[in-house]
């Protein structure tokens, strides 16, 4: 799978993306200079609306990976617009190449003049190899929010969300193969940064505020504060 060109507008050709694993590589970024806290949880967990929070209160620029993806998918200059929405529609992960560089880009665009910053990239790593490459070629994340919900919980969220949003992912069946590819694929990358002592897990199951004072308090014990 060639790489895309997130900057420009337009999806171009490039040299495929280095492989997985590979020494020599190294990180786009200095995780000195950059912070990467990864977001994840179930569909309907409540990611982004967390992530508004921490934008507001600490600063942090927020990166949806599946916005990303949906923005690429309905530029009509893209070559990878209908293989995203083949793979979206079906709940499957789209190749890794593309939403890695998605990202990079969007955290290139972002930084402070001074090469620094701190980002939230939203429903992503969804699969360990994802997870290697972006640590491998992008920026090794300080940790990892790992929201936890209920499978009753989030589809009743997903199907009442489903009723206004729109998205062509919020309906009953490809709620069931998101809940699978979930559990399947991104429960493996949860487990692996919590061996590492780089997860921070919170019930997503209370109200929106409890949710976020849990989250505080975790984020706390990690030393991350609030901005001043």
């Amino acid at each position: 799978m060639p790489a895309i060109d997130p900057t420009s507008g337009t999806s171009a050709l490039a040299q495929p993306a280095a492989p997985l694993s590979s020494t020599n590589t190294s990180p786009a970024f200095d995780r000195e200079k950059v912070t990467i806290l990864f977001v994840l949880g179930g569909p309907g967990s409540g990611k982004g609306t967390q992530c508004a929070n921490l934008v507001r209160d600490y600063g942090f620029i927020h990166l949806s990976a599946g916005d990303l993806l949906r923005e690429e998918q309905n530029n009509k200059e893209s070559k990878y617009g209908q293989l995203i929405a083949d793979y979206i529609k079906d709940g499957k992960i789209v190749p890794m190449e593309i939403t890695v560089k998605l990202l990079e880009g969007a955290i290139r665009s972002k930084l402070n003049s001074d090469g620094t910053g701190k980002f939230l990239v939203d429903g992503f790593p969804r699969k360990m190899d994802q997870a290697i490459f972006f640590e491998e070629t992008v920026c090794p994340s300080k940790s990892t929010i790992f929201l936890q919900c209920s499978e009753e919980v989030m589809r009743e969220r997903l199907l009442n969300r489903g009723k206004t949003s729109g998205r062509s992912d919020d309906n009953e069946e490809s709620i069931v193969k998101r809940f699978q590819t979930f559990v399947n694929t991104s429960m493996p990358v949860v487990d692996h940064f919590e061996e590492e002592g780089r997860v921070i897990k919170v019930s997503a199951e209370d109200s929106v505020n409890e949710v976020y004072e849990n989250l505080a308090k975790a984020l706390a014990e990690k030393g991350i504060s609030p901005s001043k």
